[in-house]
C-alpha cells in the first residue's frame, strides 16, 4: 500500500504541469521579494538616514567648531586622566567578566547574549536566518537528536523505590527529617493518578473516593480516605495498595496488605477483560485495572526479595514479564537483574542483559554497570595494575575495561558511590537518567554485588581514575564569546593603566598621537608635534 500511494503521488505530480517539484516552494512574488529586501537592508537604511541627518544639521549644531573644541580638550589632558580612565575601564570590565562567569555557571548561557537575542534583536528587526523546512534532512536530524536526548535525559520512576511506611518513615522516626522532597512526592502523586484512576471512576463510589485520595497531599488524609473506600467496597484494590505503601510499618505488614490487594485486583481484572470491547470507557478501565494488577505483583515480588525469598521474587518477576511484555516502561527487568545478582546466577543475568541491553531501548545505570560487572568478574581476581603495565592487557581485560568505559560514559557519578568516596543516602522515588540521583539509587542496591566479586572495585577504580574526569557535562559547554571579550578587555585596559602609571610622558604623547589620527588630522601640526615628542621621549628613555 505504501508503494502504491507513492507511485500515485508521483504520477499526479507529473501529470500536473503547474505542480511544484517535491521539497521546493513556488518562486516568491514581487511583494515578497520587496519585503525581504527591505527587511535585509533595514539597518543600512537607518545608518544612511542618520548620516544624512547629521550632514543637514551640521551648521545649526556647529559640528565643526565642537569637534575642534573637543580636539583641543583631548590634547590638553594629562597622563593622570588616562590612568584614571583605563583603571576605571579595567574595573568595570572586570566586574562584567565576573558577573558573566557566574551567570554562565549558574544558567549555562551568557547574560549579554540572552538579553541581546531576547530584547534587542526584535527591536532591530532581526529574524532567524537558518530555519529548516519540516521535511529537510537537517530538520530530520534535529528531531532525531531531540528524541534521543529525551529518551536519555528524562525523569523516571525508580524501579527499586522503597516503601514509604515501612522504610522511608523509619528514617523519619530516627532522624526527624523527611527523606523525600516535595518535588519527588508530587511526581509520585501524578504517577498514582495516571496508573490508578480513569474516566469511569464515577461509576464506582469506592474509586471516586480513591481518586480524591491520590490527590490528597496529607498522608493521614490519604489513609483515612482509603479506609472510607474499603467501607464502600471491601474489594477496592487501590485502597489496599495505598495502605500497604503508607500505613504498613514493616515489610511483613505491607506484604499482607498487598496479598489482599492482589485478590481484589485479580477479580476486578477478570471482570474488565469480559467487558473491554463494549465501549472505549471499558477499554480505559481495563488499562487501569491492568496497571493496578502489575503494580501489586511487582511490589509483592519486592516484598519477597526484601524478606529473603529471592527465588520466589524471581519467579513472580519472570511471570509478570511474560504475562505483560508491553509494560517495559516499568523497568521490571531491573528488579529481576538485582535479584539474580543476589542469587549469583550470572548466566541468567547475562541472558536478561542480552534481551534488554539493546540500542533501541532506553539505557540505565543498572544495565550498563551490570554488563561491566559481568565482564569484570572474569578477570578482576587476577588483575594487577603493575602486571598489566608490564605485559599489557589481555583480550578479556580489554573487554572489561571497555565495558567500564561505556558505563562511566553513561553515568560518571556512579563510581564515587561504589568506591565509597561519597556517602550514600536513601534513594529517591524518581531518578534522573545519567544524573546523581540514578547513581545513588544504583549504588544503594548494587554496591554489595560489586563487593562480593573479588577485585571488581579495584579494577573499576583503576579504570575510572585513569580515564575519566569527576564531573559529567552532556554536552560540554563552551565559554560564550562575551566572557572571552570581557576578560581580554579587562586585561588590556589594566595593562594600559599600568603602563600609563609607570611611563606617563611616553603614554601621554602616544595618546595624543592616537587622538590626532582619530580626529582625521594626520598632516596637522598637532600630529607632527606629537610624533616629534614621542621620538624625543623614546630617545631619552633609551639614553
Amino acid at each position: 500500500m505504501a508503494d502504491g500511494d507513492g507511485l500515485g503521488e508521483a504520477a499526479a505530480a507529473a501529470a500536473s504541469p503547474l505542480a511544484p517539484a517535491p521539497g521546493l516552494s513556488p518562486p516568491p512574488g514581487w511583494r515578497e521579494r520587496l519585503r525581504a529586501g527591505l527587511a535585509g537592508t533595514g539597518a543600512s537604511l537607518w545608518f544612511v538616514a542618520g548620516l544624512g541627518l547629521l550632514y543637514a544639521l551640521r551648521v545649526p549644531l556647529r559640528l565643526c567648531e565642537n569637534l575642534a573644541a573637543v580636539t583641543v580638550f583631548l590634547n590638553s589632558l594629562t597622563p593622570k586622566f588616562y590612568v584614571a580612565l583605563t583603571g576605571t575601564s579595567s574595573l568595570i570590565s572586570g566586574l562584567i567578566f565576573i558577573f558573566e562567569w557566574w551567570y554562565f555557571h549558574k544558567h549555562g548561557t551568557s547574560f549579554i547574549e540572552q538579553v541581546s537575542i531576547s530584547h534587542l534583536r526584535p527591536l532591530m528587526g532581526g529574524t532567524e536566518t537558518s530555519i529548516s523546512e519540516p521535511g529537510s534532512p537537517s530538520s530530520n536530524r534535529e528531531s532525531e537528536t531531540s528524541r534521543h536526548n529525551l529518551s536519555e535525559c528524562k525523569v523516571w520512576r525508580n524501579p527499586l523505590n522503597l516503601f514509604r511506611g515501612a522504610e522511608y518513615r523509619r528514617y523519619t522516626w530516627v532522624t526527624g527529617k523527611e527523606p523525600l522532597t516535595y518535588y519527588d512526592m508530587n511526581l509520585s502523586a501524578q504517577d498514582h493518578q495516571t496508573f490508578f484512576t480513569c474516566d469511569t471512576d464515577f461509576l464506582r463510589p469506592s474509586d471516586t473516593v480513591m481518586q480524591k485520595a491520590w490527590r490528597e497531599r496529607n498522608p493521614p488524609a490519604r489513609i483515612k480516605a482509603a479506609y472510607q473506600a474499603l467501607e464502600l467496597n471491601n474489594d477496592c484494590a487501590t485502597a489496599y495498595v495505598l495502605l500497604a505503601e503508607e500505613e504498613a510499618t514493616t515489610i511483613v505488614d505491607a506484604e499482607r496488605l498487598f496479598k489482599q490487594a492482589l485478590k481484589a485486583g485479580e477479580t476486578i481484572y477478570r471482570r474488565s477483560q469480559q467487558c473491554q470491547h463494549q465501549s472505549p470507557q471499558h477499554e480505559a478501565q481495563l488499562r487501569r485495572d491492568t496497571n493496578v494488577l502489575v503494580y501489586i505483583k511487582r511490589r509483592l515480588a519486592m516484598c519477597a526479595r526484601k524478606l529473603g525469598r529471592i527465588r520466589e521474587a524471581v519467579k513472580i518477576m519472570r511471570d509478570l514479564m511474560k504475562e505483560f511484555p508491553p509494560l517495559t516502561l516499568l523497568n521490571i527487568h531491573e528488579n529481576l537483574l538485582e535479584s539474580l545478582l543476589e542469587l549469583q546466577a550470572y548466566a541468567d543475568v547475562q541472558a536478561v542483559l542480552a534481551k534488554y541491553d539493546d540500542i533501541s531501548l532506553p539505557k540505565s545505570a543498572a544495565i550498563c554497570y551490570t554488563a561491566a560487572l559481568l565482564k569484570t568478574r572474569t578477570v578482576s581476581d587476577k588483575f594487577s595494575p603493575e602486571t598489566a603495565s608490564r605485559r599489557g592487557l589481555s583480550t578479556a581485560e580489554i573487554n572489561a575495561v571497555e565495558a567500564i568505559h561505556r558505563a562511566v560514559e553513561f553515568n560518571p557519578h556512579v563510581p564515587k558511590y561504589l568506591l565509597e568516596m561519597k556517602s550514600l543516602i536513601l534513594p529517591p522515588e524518581h531518578i534522573l537518567k545519567r544524573g546523581d540521583s540514578e547513581a545513588i539509587a544504583y549504588a544503594f542496591f548494587h554496591l554489595q554485588h560489586w563487593k562480593r566479586i573479588e577485585g571488581a572495585l579495584n579494577l573499576l577504580q583503576c579504570t575510572w581514575e585513569g580515564t575519566f574526569h569527576h564531573v559529567s557535562v552532556y554536552p560540554k559547554k563552551e565559554l560564550p564569546f562575551f566572557i572571552h571579550f570581557t576578560a581580554g578587555l579587562c586585561s588590556s585596559t589594566a595593562m594600559i593603566a599600568l603602563l600609563t602609571h609607570q611611563f606617563p610622558e611616553i603614554m601621554g604623547v602616544f595618546a595624543k598621537a592616537v587622538l590626532a589620527l582619530w580626529c582625521l588630522q594626520p598632516t596637522s601640526s598637532v600630529f607632527e608635534e606629537s610624533t616629534q615628542d614621542l621620538k624625543s621621549e623614546l630617545s631619552l628613555s633609551a639614553g
